[in-house]
């Protein structure tokens, strides 16, 4: 499906299912993207899009579709495309000087900021150092990863160096998921400086079954970068992600929290079913939060 169809496609569900104003998609401007969600950057939050809820397309296509749903910050995925026309270049830290300095220059053009990286932190102290210099380079002041234990303190070293931070993230529960239960990412957070903290996945919480308002309260003081997920069932880790409101997260209740613990910072959304309606599912997940935030405000 080319870009023009699917803003066409896009455009056309304005008044029929994307019934709020901040749904409605921003059109460019010479000034960059156009925020979508104001009321919620007045509270703090930056709301962002994950590179893998597009994973079907590059992430120099993921720009223009950042600029329809009028979302400034992107969470880049180490593993994923950065170019259609270069489809061996990956978003990470392999990318040559030349790519890197072409990569800010598009996000500069836009208006877009490269906030997070979802990265293969692990033991690799000199890997770990290109991850650290490639985020400080790119702009990005959060790492997101799931390293093992054994790695904390090299990476904590890296993290004061660099003054970015590590969030450690929850997949759902499973023989290889070593962070889906709140109490193991605090774990390897104990005895830590700020730096060191949590990218809390609502939506992966309850595929684990966990409440994630009280998964929430556990991580305070904790938190620093969140992803934005909602599912259709409770406890199954195969269940499909739905717009936020509409699953079994309890997602007013979920920002309300966010809220109360005064959470400042990016909350990116990462939409992993893939489907003709993604970019109006995804409008849809931008709109609740500022619907929510406006609760908050007025």
């Amino acid at each position: 499906m080319s870009l023009d169809l699917r803003r066409r496609d896009f455009l056309k569900l304005g008044t029929a299912a994307l019934t709020v104003s901040a749904c409605v998609p921003s059109a460019w401007s010479k000034d960059g993207i156009v925020c979508n969600s104001p009321t919620a950057a007045r509270i703090g939050w930056s709301v962002g899009v994950q590179q893998y809820t597009f994973r079907s397309y590059s992430f120099y296509e993921m720009l223009d579709m950042m600029a329809e749903l009028g979302v400034q910050h992107a969470e880049t995925c180490f593993f994923l495309a950065l170019d259609k026309s270069r489809p061996e270049l990956k978003v990470n830290e392999n990318l040559t000087p030349a790519v890197r300095a072409e990569v800010k220059q598009k996000l500069a053009d836009c208006g877009a900021v490269m906030s997070t990286f979802y990265s293969n932190l692990a033991t690799d102290a000199d890997q770990a150092q290109r991850i650290f210099a490639f985020c400080g380079e790119m702009g990005a002041k959060t790492i997101v990863a799931e390293p093992p234990a054994e790695a904390f303190d090299m990476i904590e070293k890296l993290c004061d160096e660099y003054d970015i931070r590590l969030a450690v993230h929850n997949h759902p529960r499973s023989p290889s998921s070593k962070y889906w239960d709140p109490d193991s990412v605090l774990a390897v957070c104990q005895g830590r400086g700020t730096r060191i903290g949590a990218c809390c996945d609502t939506g992966h919480w309850v595929r684990s079954g966990l409440d994630p308002v009280q998964c929430l309260k556990k991580m305070e003081g904790r938190i620093l970068g969140f992803h934005l997920k909602d599912v259709a069932e409770w406890g199954k880790p195969e269940s499909r992600d739905v717009p936020l409101g509409e699953g079994k997260a309890n997602y007013a209740a979920v920002l309300q929290e966010l809220k109360r613990q005064n959470y400042r910072g990016v909350m990116t959304i990462e939409y992993e079913h893939d489907s003709p309606e993604l970019l109006a599912d995804v409008a849809k997940c931008v709109a609740f939060v500022e619907q929510t935030a406006k609760t908050f405000v007025a």
